[in-house]
């Protein structure tokens, strides 16, 4: 399963996801503050 790293362009929390965690934020937006992300503020871990 590809793993990404994560950038919250917002609060800038840092996390290590998966697939469905990627998916996840990019439809809910930043787990911490709710900010709506997209796919560059990932990149592969």
């Amino acid at each position: 399963m590809q793993e990404y790293e994560f950038d919250c362009p917002d609060c800038g929390q840092h996390i290590e996801v998966n697939d469905p965690m990627r998916d996840a934020i990019l439809t809910n937006g930043c787990p911490i503050c709710s900010t709506a992300v997209t796919a560059e503020d990932f990149v592969d871990g």
